[in-house]
């Protein structure tokens, strides 16, 4: 039978401690840093408009290195790529090119160098009007596209006039790129200035993580008004007359990312019982009374960027074990939360150390890579669904970090429980980009 009470009631002082926390630190942002409600509305009517790029630390990394140019040569999978040219270019590969001193670079104000460099995106062969629209750079070339991507990036630097001296390229550049390259007389030296210049979120880029975080929210909001109207039937629950599986869940929720205008990215990770041991379980297992239902939905915007929200529910719930895992990581996330209350400068591994402590102290396991709690608090979030920072070691964090905040813990016998929002670091404090209630009990939702 039905305990009847919702796991959250028996926590319900952490919640309201931590609903004024979140109120708190949101008031903290100051205006420049957070946008307000007539900006956040324009940014709602542009929301076809890519965010820009600054290639000003680009400029200052190649001066600081004394190199002649950067350069880069993927295909639309390469966040990095799609961060430096905000092109959603096709699944082959094409080059950009940033040459200091050959130009400037504007286009709405936002992006501009002011040391006077040229940025390039070499696009491929039927996709010049969409660069142009797109990127944020000066010059979109069409011009031989026959030829492999790295001949067109050395074309570009000749009509440069750079022919020789130290470039500048990602880690992941490809090899025979880097072959062509060095080839044509240039000494490689590798690069992460692009992973920090992703790093910090711009004010909109952060708006675009709400947007997307909002539909995941709808999304959740599905799956727990589809799990509160299931009836147990025997060791199984029914829905509409159906066994109810991951995977008809799973269907429910893509159906409103869907209409939200995001994409799915094949990342809406639905476990029940022991499967939810099985931290990105994309199967399709049965749905059963008394066990653990954990949903982690990540979507993509049409920007990009992605959302991270993980909710679990337990249907007729007995109150055995999901019921103390359930209580030890509501209390592990409002550690963590509060540790994030100092806002930038705050050290990510002291972020880990509080909410595995709380975990320990109700006697869950954080030493362990198979069962309690087998991972870090979180991790950056942006172009890429897992980037920097980690909320696992020392990296001091920075004023728009936008990271998760997901303890958890796990039992192969037993199932799992993990609570996770998107919060975004600020100069003092941090702000819940997309609250979603707490509870494991489900509920008739709408978002």
């Amino acid at each position: 039978m039905t305990d009847g009470s919702d796991t959250g009631s028996e926590t319900n002082t952490q919640r309201a401690t931590t609903e004024a926390r979140q109120a708190t630190n949101t008031g903290r942002a100051t205006d420049t840093e957070r946008a307000t409600d007539t900006e956040r509305a324009t940014d709602t009517e542009q929301a076809a408009r890519q965010p820009t790029t600054g290639y000003e630390p680009l400029a200052r990394r190649l001066g600081d290195e004394d190199a002649v140019a950067f350069v880069h040569v993927g295909d639309r999978t390469d966040d990095d790529l799609r961060y430096l040219t905000r092109f959603r270019g096709p699944d082959r590969r094409y080059a950009f090119c940033y040459v200091p001193g050959a130009g400037t670079d504007s286009r709405d104000g936002e992006s501009h160098d002011d040391r006077g460099g040229r940025a390039v995106l070499c696009a491929p062969s039927l996709y010049g009007e969409q660069a142009r629209r797109e990127f944020p750079g000066e010059v979109v070339r069409t011009e031989a596209v026959g030829e492999p991507a790295g001949a067109r990036a050395v074309a570009v630097l000749a009509d440069a006039g750079v022919e020789s001296g130290t470039l500048l390229v990602p880690r992941q550049v490809p090899h025979d790129t880097a072959v062509r390259l060095e080839t044509a007389g240039f000494e490689l030296v590798s690069t992460t200035v692009v992973e920090e210049m992703r790093r910090q979120k711009t004010r909109r880029e952060i708006e675009r993580h709400r947007a997307v975080q909002r539909a995941a929210a709808a999304g959740m909001a599905r799956a727990e008004t589809v799990l509160a109207a299931a009836t147990v039937a025997g060791d199984h629950l029914d829905w509409e007359g159906e066994r109810l599986t991951t995977d008809r869940l799973r269907r429910e929720v893509n159906a409103v990312l869907a209409a939200a205008g995001v994409c799915d990215a094949c990342n809406s990770v639905i476990g029940a019982g022991v499967t939810v041991a099985d931290l990105h379980y994309l199967g399709d297992d049965e749905i059963r009374p008394d066990e653990t239902v954990l949903l982690d939905l990540s979507p993509r915007g049409p920007a990009g960027y992605y959302a991270d929200l993980t909710r679990t529910f337990v249907v007729d719930s007995t109150g055995g074990w999901d019921r103390r895992a359930y209580v030890a990581v509501e209390a592990a996330r409002e550690a963590a939360l509060a540790e994030l209350e100092a806002g930038a400068g705050v050290d990510a591994g002291r972020v880990h150390e509080e909410a595995a402590a709380e975990l320990a102290a109700h006697g869950f396991r954080v030493d362990s890579t198979e069962v309690g709690f087998t991972h870090s608090t979180g991790h950056g979030v942006g172009l890429s669904l897992h980037e920097a920072p980690s909320l696992s070691h020392g990296t001091t964090l920075q004023a728009g970090d936008v990271v998760t905040v997901e303890p958890g813990v796990y039992d192969p016998a037993e199932g799992g429980v993990r609570l996770e929002d998107l919060v975004v670091v600020r100069e003092t404090g941090y702000e819940l980009l997309q609250p979603y209630p707490f509870g494991s009990t489900p509920r008739e939702r709408s978002i």
